[in-house]
């Protein structure tokens, strides 16, 4: 097994250290990746960057049963991504901000590139 001189440089260890995130901070967002690496998820937040969209219109989009839109709603509701409205019996889904458009186009880029 070799033995690795490594030369440690407190100055840059400390600017780095203090400068990153907390762990909380980390944890939450690794959450809210893995919740959106979901490819189902990510064609609702497709569709939901066009326009807000019924759950009934959001099933025929996507061509899928509408309990497991709403199902998939529910989890991206539980992360902040989505807002709903009701009129009358209809839900309407809309992006809750547009930081889900950013985080959208950043991924979409790296992928094309």
């Amino acid at each position: 097994m070799a033995n690795h001189l490594c030369t440690v440089h407190p100055d840059t260890v400390k600017r780095v250290s203090e400068a990153m995130e907390s762990d909380t901070t980390l944890t939450t967002m690794s959450h809210f990746l893995k919740v959106m690496a979901d490819p189902t998820r990510l064609k609702i937040v497709n569709a939901l960057l066009i326009g807000e969209l019924c759950v009934c219109d959001l099933a025929k989009v996507l061509d899928m049963e509408h309990s497991a839109v709403s199902h998939q709603l529910a989890v991206l509701r539980k992360i902040d991504v989505v807002n709903v409205r009701q009129e009358g019996k209809s839900k309407y889904y809309s992006l809750k901000d547009t930081h889900i458009n950013t985080v959208f186009e950043v991924t979409r880029t790296h992928v094309e590139e």
